[in-house]
């Protein structure tokens, strides 16, 4: 039962730090802010990392976007598409870092915007961020669990002889019933206890970096027939079977791949309630989780590239993959090798369990920011899902963010162009509550923004607009037709989903939230 006072975190009054205890100083941190200690905070600064690390999960992104790599320029969007989205994203990464540094909350995005907007436009800035944040995260788990859902099928496919072999084709019931299971698998690891789940987001860590350098040497090692350094730094394609034929749009269509898989790195924000010295790591998290996937990333692309050497046949859908290219790749070149493809099955493998735990450690973020969320009595049962049982886990929250993810996939049912619809909030969404607060902190809280032990000092405000052009630019970019001629089944609905989702919001601010909803509010008992 609540027992704590309803009032405006902004009513607590200072509380002094021990900085010689980091758990006391934690907790009073926390108190400062509003909130009662009620997660247990027992991640150290590797295992926050962890669990950032394993959401962005280049293995993940760039497996299951790479065949839009190839359709959009190629090796040279590619190999510096990548580089370049990189930086651009550390950029951003470093706003929300120092901010972070100052707001250690669950909250996150939200409690940021809320307290660096100022009471009068604090609650409606609170609203807008949080619910594109937990939204874009819900798409986030549903597309991850999906495209692993896919792979699966792939796997099987593969390993029953390939398409030109007759192997068995998974139908879109049989692939939605693979998500559903996985989802169910993924929250009930995230219903143990946080001890738990740090062994395991430590475990994805070292997969995903063990993954990347295993697989970056291995499969240019044993394919036959190898791309020449001038293709893979060189070959722009443009035979994109898309009707378009301007190498700009082309390029920029290509970023899609790399920005897609940059994401997810807010996990260090909300997971700061069980986090040591959470000022200092939660900051460090998001950081060196992007500085690091960068790098990996990087360095799989150049590796997995170099294997490349028909790109309109790894894109063919008569091939024995079905058109899925990196499982092409692996695929053949242990067959063209060896004479079976089971060493590229493995490899497969070795991907899939990289997914999983990118869809174990997302879940987990999604569930702390719906606790965080309902216990500011954002959601609609909010009592309910801010409840945390015994092992100081948000159950509800778990759970609850599993079944949305599993009803945003049952779209697919329907129809592929609607799902797609429906996880492009994954990137545009996402990212749109990542500007929010950044843009409130270089106006409104230009001069009253009190940073925390992390800050950019002086160089705050010229990064902090650079991430806020970025994302703005990436938002027009990426909603652009994605082909020609535009018919229903070629539209790129990205734009509608993300207006949609905005209708939504402003309405159920104008009709209802505006007359309760204050933005962040304390749970200190009396």
């Amino acid at each position: 039962m609540d027992t704590g006072i309803r009032l405006s975190a902004d009513s607590v009054p200072y509380l002094p730090l021990r900085e010689h205890d980091a758990n006391v100083s934690d907790d009073a941190r926390l108190k400062q802010l509003g909130y009662k200690q009620e997660l247990s905070r027992s991640l150290s600064a590797i295992a926050n990392f962890s669990v950032t690390f394993s959401i962005v999960s280049v293995i993940t992104g760039l497996t299951t976007m790479y065949g839009t790599g190839l359709t959009f320029g190629g090796p040279v969007t590619m190999i510096y598409g990548w580089p370049i989205v990189g930086m651009l994203t550390l950029i951003v990464g470093l706003a929300m870092a120092e901010i972070c540094s100052a707001y250690p909350t669950s909250g996150g995005l939200y409690y940021w915007s809320a307290k660096l907007s100022g009471k009068e436009w604090g609650p409606l800035a609170s609203w807008f961020t949080g619910w594109f944040n937990i939204v874009g995260q819900w798409a986030v788990t549903a597309s991850v669990d999906f495209s692993l859902a896919q792979l699966i099928s792939v796997i099987i496919l593969l390993s029953t002889g390939g398409k030109k072999g007759g192997g068995y084709e998974a139908s879109k019931y049989v692939v939605i019933a693979f998500h559903g299971a996985i989802l169910l698998i993924h929250a009930i690891i995230n219903s143990l206890p946080i001890s738990v789940l740090s062994f395991f987001g430590q475990l994805a860590a070292a997969w995903n970096l063990i993954g990347v350098v295993l697989l970056m040497i291995l499969i240019p090692s044993v394919s036959t027939e190898r791309a020449s350094a001038k293709f893979v730094f060189t070959h722009f394609n443009t035979n994109n079977g898309e009707g378009i034929n301007s190498k700009v749009y082309i390029f920029v269509l290509g970023l899609l791949m790399s920005q897609y898989t940059l994401t997810g790195y807010d996990a260090s924000a909300h997971m700061t309630e069980e986090t040591k010295s959470a000022d200092k790591n939660g900051p460090k998290g998001i950081i060196s989780s992007i500085g690091i996937s960068i790098i990996f990333g990087w360095g799989y692309l150049l590796g997995i590239t170099f294997a490349v050497t028909n790109i309109p046949f790894l894109l063919s859908e008569d091939n024995d993959a079905g058109g899925y290219a990196i499982a092409e790749i692996f695929y053949l070149a242990f067959k063209n090798r060896y004479g079976n493809g089971v060493g590229g099955i493995i490899c497969l493998g070795v991907v899939a369990i990289a997914i999983f735990f990118c869809g174990m450690s997302s879940v987990t973020s999604n569930s702390r920011m719906a606790y965080a969320f309902s216990r500011d009595g954002a959601m609609p049962l909010s009592s309910l899902w801010h409840k945390v049982n015994k092992q100081e886990v948000p159950i509800n929250a778990v759970w609850l963010s599993a079944f949305i993810s599993f009803c945003m996939a049952l779209t697919s049912l329907g129809s592929l162009v609607a799902f797609q619809a429906m996880v492009s909030i994954a990137t545009i969404g996402l990212y749109i509550a990542y500007a929010l607060p950044i843009f409130f902190r270089v106006t409104l809280a230009r001069k009253s923004f009190r940073p925390g032990p992390f800050n950019l000092g002086r160089f705050g405000i010229l990064v902090g607009w650079l991430a806020v052009i970025w994302v703005a630019t990436i938002s027009v970019l990426f909603s652009l037709p994605v082909a020609y001629p535009i018919t229903s089944e070629t539209l790129n609905y990205t734009p509608v989903a993300v207006c949609g989702l905005l209708v939504l919001t402003v309405s159920s601010w104008i009709i209802s939230a505006r007359h309760w909803f204050t933005g962040p509010i304390t749970n200190i008992d009396k």
